[in-house]
């Protein structure tokens, strides 16, 4: 369930990306670390752009729509998970995936490395409940 609803509430927020955005920008107002300057540079960059090409957010529509789609495939796990081990593995597949996808995108992007590695912790975290319920498939196939 936490892993479902961790796609569904990432899904959800992908939509209103630049109220977020603008948010999370006033609450660093008048600060100067490194977190800060890239909210603003992000926020900036993400203003300017949909100012001028408001079809860029269709892209994080679609981002936020593929993360609510994505959680219905695990509904199954939850009703049935000794038939739906496969879900689990995907899943899996997709949190490890993350990790070289943020390392190399990020780079090419030139994402600082520590939002790179805040990207890799969604895999990670992501991974852990996922596992919790594979042990439990396999415990239950015994």
């Amino acid at each position: 369930m936490v892993f479902m609803l961790g796609l569904v509430f990432s899904g959800l927020t992908a939509f209103p990306v630049i109220t977020g955005i603008n948010f999370l920008q006033s609450l660093f107002v008048g600060q100067s670390h490194m977190l800060a300057e890239w909210i603003r540079f992000v926020a900036d960059g993400m203003n300017e752009s949909y100012a001028k090409y408001p079809f860029i957010a269709y892209g994080t529509d679609w981002l936020g729509f593929a993360h609510l789609a994505i959680a219905v495939f695990f509904i199954d796990v939850y009703r049935n998970p000794l038939h739906a081990e496969w879900t689990v593995i995907s899943g899996l597949i997709a949190c490890v995936g993350i990790i070289p996808l943020a390392l190399i995108a990020g780079s090419i992007r030139e994402i600082p490395f520590f939002w790179q590695v805040v990207d890799c912790s969604f895999g990670v975290f992501g991974a852990v409940p996922l596992l919790i319920i594979y042990a439990n498939i396999k415990r239950l196939k015994k």
